[in-house]
């Protein structure tokens, strides 16, 4: 190549080397194929994004009508000022049952295949978003709220075969979940109406503590176990 001098030869050599050298750009992973619908009424917003091509249509109504008919008797008992825009998402990638976090519920499509009446999974969930409790919150207790809540409100239990367990020596409130809400329920039917609301508001204004137990029944929470425990019977549970 005459009338090139050697520097610029070598420079040309080596902007060609580099510009082989540049790696084959990776390719974004397909994107999952979603459907997104919105509905508003009742002062509240769904947002429903399924993920899953194989949804039943007739489950997904079923949640938002679930939603519907749940979430305001929820915010209206517990928490007047909770979210007013919900989002659900059926996702394939997601293993376990459903999951809440700032006011978006995921929820397992093989879960829902497998369980179609299990429609008070939603009941559950989006009493997390009601509960609106700050981090760090006792989770024996949010989670048994959240059931009690299931027990209380929902609206297909008896059909989805969910039910408060019978208690069973050596059980403890702090097993959380279907456990704690008959405890709960327990409590609420003898003598102490108020306490769920009371516990639910105290977590929410991050003022819970264990005396409060003493403070809104006269016992600590001990003893209400122990009360409950001597007589468990003397509770009646009735399910939709």
């Amino acid at each position: 190549m005459p009338g090139l001098s050697l520097s610029l030869l070598l420079s040309l050599v080596t902007s060609s080397a580099t510009l082989t050298a540049l790696p084959t750009p990776t390719l974004l992973p397909q994107q999952v194929a979603a459907t997104r619908d919105s509905v508003t009424k009742k002062g509240y917003t769904l947002i429903f994004i399924s993920k899953d091509p194989a949804l039943n249509p007739t489950t997904k109504q079923r949640m938002i009508d679930a939603f519907y008919t749940v979430y305001p008797k929820e915010a209206k008992r517990f928490n007047p000022n909770t979210l007013k825009k919900v989002t659900f998402i059926v996702d394939p990638e997601y293993k376990g049952v459903a999951a809440t976090h700032n006011g978006i519920v995921r929820y397992s499509p093989t879960w829902l295949k497998e369980h179609p009446e299990d429609i008070d999974v939603v009941t559950h969930e989006v009493m997390h978003i009601v509960q609106g409790y700050p981090g760090g919150s006792l989770g024996w207790l949010t989670e048994g709220i959240a059931d009690y809540t299931r027990y209380a409100l929902g609206i297909n239990n008896q059909a989805g075969n969910w039910k408060l367990p019978d208690y069973k020596e050596g059980q403890s409130y702090t097993n959380s979940y279907r456990i704690t809400a008959r405890f709960l329920a327990w409590l609420e039917q003898n003598g102490y109406p108020k306490i769920v609301n009371e516990m639910d508001a105290a977590l929410r204004a991050h003022a819970y503590t264990p005396e409060l137990w003493q403070q809104k029944t006269g016992k600590t929470l001990d003893e209400l176990w122990a009360a409950y425990t001597a007589n468990p019977a003397a509770v009646k549970l009735v399910y939709k």
